[in-house]
């Protein structure tokens, strides 16, 4: 059962679509009594680049978290992450990968190979629920014919490095520029719906 989620929050707009998917979320988790924390990459103004510095350091654990030790220990804290984000190119607002590149670290997120091991392995074990809600500019069809990369690199990339049995979730509302009080409600449902599955 949920009861710590992290919500991955990544949108410039406070009016946006995906405030109130992000709203919505949080109340609904409160409700469920889960403790919530969010990250506001926009609000905090997260500086997405991996400096040459961080990179000088990025297999020196624990030296690496360092400069994002907030974002550790609550990524550490959760067993629960949710992704609320636009898709863009069909992938992640860059703030949102730079989150990625910078806070998985070598033994936060995976472990590097060693003597005993010549592969890399799982460091959020446990992360056992992934959530993913976002809107696109583009139909179902052509991002699936794009290949979906920002949904496959969290619902498969980032999945490999949580718990074996890890459950996911995703829902996107395409069309996002034609779209009307009609559809966004009805998305919003949608994702209630999904995210009420995940956490029972």
């Amino acid at each position: 059962m949920t009861k710590r989620a992290l919500i991955l929050y990544a949108h410039p707009s406070e009016g946006s679509f995906n405030a109130a998917i992000r709203d919505q979320t949080i109340a609904q988790l409160q409700d469920a009594k889960i403790e919530v924390r969010i990250i506001d990459l926009y609000a905090r103004s997260f500086q997405p680049v991996l400096t040459p510095e961080e990179y000088q350091t990025y297999q020196d654990s624990p030296a690496n978290r360092s400069p994002v030790a907030q974002d550790v220990a609550d990524l550490q804290w959760a067993d629960t992450l949710i992704f609320i984000y636009p898709t863009w190119w069909y992938g992640l607002p860059a703030i949102l990968k730079g989150w990625l590149d910078r806070v998985l670290l070598p033994e936060v997120a995976f472990l590097m190979p060693n003597d005993h091991n010549t592969a890399i392995r799982p460091g959020l074990t446990h992360i056992t629920k992934l959530a993913v809600f976002t809107t696109c500019g583009a139909s179902r069809g052509l991002t699936f014919l794009i290949g979906a990369p920002g949904k496959r690199m969290i619902l498969r990339g980032l999945r490999v490095l949580c718990a074996k049995r890890c459950k996911t979730t995703f829902a996107a509302l395409y069309l996002m520029d034609s779209s009307t009080p009609k559809s966004r409600e009805k998305h919003l449902r949608r994702v209630q719906a999904r995210l009420a599955k995940l956490i029972r």
